[in-house]
């Protein structure tokens, strides 16, 4: 949905995490936040780094450019945070 939380590892290349929202207002721990993003993290070319930073923002701030190749966008009113990566749990 348009509210959930999307996170990718900043200025590397690697797979994106969604996080979804039970509902439009609400706001998550700081330690869930910290877990998406670490995840990202692990899922990107920057995972042997002890520091990877990982922008997230709401999906309706992503977008894919015209024309753009395969896995580029750009993206809005994002917020950085700085995580160690780390492999998610089964």
């Amino acid at each position: 949905a348009k509210h959930d939380l999307w996170f990718h590892a900043q200025q590397s290349h690697g797979s994106h995490v969604i996080l979804k929202r039970p509902h439009r207002n609400h706001e998550f721990p700081k330690q869930i936040l910290l877990q998406a993003a670490s995840i990202a993290a692990h899922f990107s070319k920057a995972r042997n780094s002890s520091a990877v930073p990982v922008v997230y923002t709401e999906v309706r701030y992503v977008r894919k450019p015209r024309g753009a190749l395969p896995g580029k966008v750009i993206y809005s009113n994002e917020k950085s945070i700085l995580v160690s990566p780390m492999k998610p749990q089964s």
